[in-house]
């Protein structure tokens, strides 16, 4: 007879039962009502089958959890993000600006002609266009060698709760009565603490959509260096879709981490709807968490194809959130850039930079120096 085993409030949490407690947390967050005993039931559930493929688990879930016809679309993107590290589809709501070839009828044709498609990239698009892609490892070499051995000291820190012992103004009460001890209740220097530095979160989106090809290989590379030698960094993708690849590169080895976020990302050199991708990152509680008192980067050209007020909400959210908010455009290699846009045009009182995003060296130079100038 088998025995299912209730996990009580104080006890520690299993390491190989977090994902499935998480699971459980982002439906909630999601809408759907999530009773308790659900929860203890799919952790049963999975311990009595010993599931040998993720078709079980999500077999198991929706047997037990019983999501309703018409929000299984919904459950499976909420199980996909948890289990698969899949990405949350971007919605395209509102009426786009300038998009191409508009029929007489009002409709959009949303992809291109194989004859029409520019190659390069070079223009923006709202097309979602999934396509797979191998990650370059080749270039920039001295710049990422660079990051990984200064990123940790050259990252902004901040106060922590936990002190140390040292000269500071936190009387060490515990130290005092040590000493008092040992010298027969005589003291004749007050010990003191300090507080305790550590690394500021640091959270990087980075625009994959076709207008930014040209460099996605050298901002992955960047993005896994400064994975590796920060504390607490967070990495997601923008285009027309939202993907979070943090897990991917975490992969010391630099080949395989970025083999894995290939896999993970469908919508590279697509189209671009940045405005709804960080709208449906803020709407994600855990996400939007991860912007919270964080350094948060964002390298795009701006250049999407939908209206104005999607963008500037998400950054004034940005905004609040972050300590602080740069944006890195390959446009702004050229000193005399000036945003024409209306949606940059209006956060850019919101942005404590708009830097040069033109090169892997351009950016890891503007991400140190304002991190290490506004410490």
């Amino acid at each position: 007879m088998s025995e299912v085993v209730t996990l009580r409030q104080n006890d520690a949490v299993p390491q190989g039962a977090a994902p499935f407690l998480a699971f459980a947390t982002a439906l909630r967050q999601g809408g759907f009502p999530v009773a308790p005993e659900q929860t203890q039931s799919f952790l049963a559930a999975i311990g009595l089958l010993g599931p040998t493929s993720i078709m079980d688990i999500r077999q198991s879930a929706v047997a037990i959890f019983g999501p309703a016809p018409e929000r299984r679309e919904a459950f499976d993107a909420i199980f996909d993000s948890v289990f698969l590290g899949r990405s949350f589809a971007a919605p395209a709501e509102g009426a786009p600006e300038d998009l191409p070839n508009a029929y007489d009828g009002g409709e959009y044709e949303l992809l291109p002609d194989a004859d029409e498609e520019e190659p390069s990239g070079e223009d923006a698009t709202s097309a979602e266009r999934l396509n797979a892609r191998a990650l370059e490892t080749a270039s920039d070499e001295d710049v990422i060698r660079h990051v990984r051995r200064r990123g940790a000291q050259a990252l902004p820190r901040r106060m922590s709760r936990r002190t140390r012992t040292g000269k500071g103004k936190l009387a060490d009460a515990r130290q005092a009565f040590r000493d008092m001890l040992r010298r027969d209740g005589e003291i004749s220097a007050l010990p003191t603490r300090v507080r305790r530095q550590r690394q500021r979160r640091v959270l990087m989106l980075i625009d994959v959509s076709g207008s930014m090809k040209a460099g996605t290989d050298g901002r992955l590379q960047l993005a896994h260096a400064l994975v590796q030698a920060g504390e607490r960094v967070e990495v997601f993708t923008l285009g027309t879709r939202l993907t979070r690849v943090t897990r991917a590169l975490r992969h010391r080895d630099r080949d395989q981490a970025l083999a894995l976020a290939s896999g993970l990302v469908a919508d590279w050199d697509g189209g671009t709807r940045l405005g709804e991708a960080l709208q449906t990152f803020l709407s994600v509680p855990r996400f939007a968490a991860f912007a919270r008192g964080a350094l948060t980067i964002i390298v795009s050209d701006g250049l999407e194809r939908g209206g104005p007020e999607a963008l500037t909400s998400a950054a004034t959210k940005l905004r609040g959130l972050s300590w602080g908010l740069l944006w890195l455009s390959p446009l702004a290699s050229d000193p005399a850039y000036r945003p024409e846009t209306q949606a940059m045009a209006a956060i850019m009182p919101m942005l404590d930079r708009l830097g040069d995003g033109g090169s892997v060296g351009a950016l890891a130079d503007e991400i140190l120096t304002f991190a290490k100038s506004a410490a």
